[in-house]
């Protein structure tokens, strides 16, 4: 199938073509056209997938049906369409600007999308603007936490079509009267699941609320069930159900490998053989900890790696330069927590390595995925000691894989593999019973950016 085929705009398609897409992926040409005849969706889609897109075509496919309205309107009124206002100086958006003839809009955006990070919803801005680059006059705005208001508040001020925000964020701006939401024909909410992990249920509540009750809602998440499920009950309207893969189907492009140590000395010696492997571009190592994280590329930095930490405790400038150095490869080793799980797109990560095991089986899911992008390979390394035994229990059997016991030549472990309950058939499903126990506390946090990548400005 093509994009022609799914009835996208001419526009569209050729700013895809622009960026190396030719046919669409299994979630977008199940998506993308009862998305386009305003269906309200349930979708569950592996990380990796192109999910993104097939949310943000149908997005630009109504600005761009928004555009030809208001164009046919003048042209029946016998109106010469006027040239667009120029933006205020410092609220363009990812270069976009409004070309000469492009409608005027109204204020508030008519696209909404609700992300659970800052790293995520950058990065569907950046796909907006992707896009739409063909797009005249696209205006996108970003209102995530950990940066000024001033530039926000500027942007919110002005025509919109496409608003991508963190929840917490928007209600500031919410409840100040800075932001209107009265002009929303389409809400996503991207990773729900995420977002309701991390205690947004009555933020999203309060944002909905200040929606029209006519829009077309998606909800994107990875289950369904418990508070998911109910919210989408509440908040849609005949929904169809769109599961894309499974856990399992996940992995295709994914070698996964678990390596038993014995301490932490061993788990250490692990992480520095692997390191210097010939065959790794870039790797994303996962601490369970922010100052574990910290911790972590501090040492690293003293080995000589080019390697910086990745956390929600860094301010959001900084966490944008460390994102930058990995992907100019500045960076070959980015040190996160989970934060960076979701939102992270660079094809050449090469490797991850869960030097902390994640909180929740889905977690691992989502961190693993950071490697085996855009149709390549990857390769994704476990170290655990005996305590971790019940997290991978649980893991496998979330993801109805095993993962391959690997040994190094001179770091076997010299104590013998834990009790194996996981050797027992593995059955899909799987009930998670807590977090695993605490690690070993790490030393204080110290500086984190080698010479050669992004440094923190002063």
């Amino acid at each position: 199938m093509s994009f022609e085929a799914l009835n996208l705009n001419e526009l569209l398609v050729r700013a895809l073509s622009a960026a190396g897409y030719t046919e669409p992926t299994s979630v977008q040409a199940e998506a993308i056209p009862p998305a386009l005849a305003g269906r309200d969706l349930m979708v569950s889609s592996r990380t990796g997938s192109g999910k993104t897109a097939s949310f943000m075509l149908p997005a630009l496919m109504r600005v761009l049906a928004a555009r030809e309205q208001a164009a046919a309107e003048r042209k029946a009124a016998g109106v010469e369409a006027a040239p667009a206002p120029r933006p205020e100086r410092g609220t363009e958006r990812f270069g976009d600007r409004p070309s000469r003839g492009a409608p005027q809009q109204a204020k508030g955006p008519r696209v909404l999308v609700l992300a659970p990070t800052r790293e995520l919803a950058l990065q569907v801005a950046k796909a907006a603007s992707d896009y739409g680059r063909f797009v005249p006059g696209l205006r996108v705005a970003t209102v995530v936490g950990g940066v000024p208001y001033g530039a926000q508040l500027a942007a919110l001020r002005g025509p919109l079509d496409i608003l991508i925000a963190t929840p917490g964020r928007l209600i500031d701006h919410l409840g100040s009267g800075k932001c209107r939401l009265d002009q929303i024909e389409m809400l996503v909410l991207d990773e729900a699941d995420r977002m309701l992990d991390m205690g947004f249920i009555d933020d999203i509540r309060l944002i909905v609320d200040a929606t029209p009750a006519k829009r077309q809602t998606v909800m994107y998440s990875a289950t369904f069930s418990g508070n998911v499920g109910r919210l989408a009950t509440d908040l849609l309207r005949e929904p169809q159900r769109i599961e894309a893969t499974s856990q399992t189907e996940s992995h295709s492009d994914i070698e996964q490998r678990l390596h038993w140590a014995d301490d932490f000395e061993h788990k250490n010696a692990l992480l520095d053989h692997i390191l210097t492997e010939r065959d790794l571009d870039q790797a994303v190592v996962f601490t369970s900890t922010q100052r574990d994280a910290d911790w972590l590329a501090d040492r690293l930095h003293e080995m000589g790696h080019s390697v910086a930490s990745l956390h929600g405790g860094m301010p959001q400038g900084r966490r944008n330069r460390v994102l930058q150095g990995l992907r100019s490869k500045h960076l070959r080793v980015l040190v996160a927590t989970d934060v960076a799980a979701r939102g992270i797109d660079v094809p050449t990560i090469s490797h991850v390595i869960n030097y902390g095991l994640p909180m929740k089986e889905e977690d691992y899911v989502h961190r693993i995925g950071r490697t085996g992008r855009a149709g390549r390979s990857g390769l994704a390394v476990t170290l655990a000691e005996r305590r971790d035994s019940g997290m991978i229990h649980r893991i496998q059997r979330y993801t109805t894989q095993r993962m391959p016991v690997a040994t190094i030549a001179g770091l076997e472990p010299k104590r013998a593999e834990p009790p194996k309950p996981f050797d027992r058939p593995v059955r899909p499903g799987g009930k998670s019973f807590g977090p695993r126990p605490a690690g070993k506390p790490f030393k204080p946090a110290g500086k984190t950016f080698s010479k050669a990548g992004p440094r923190p400005a002063r």
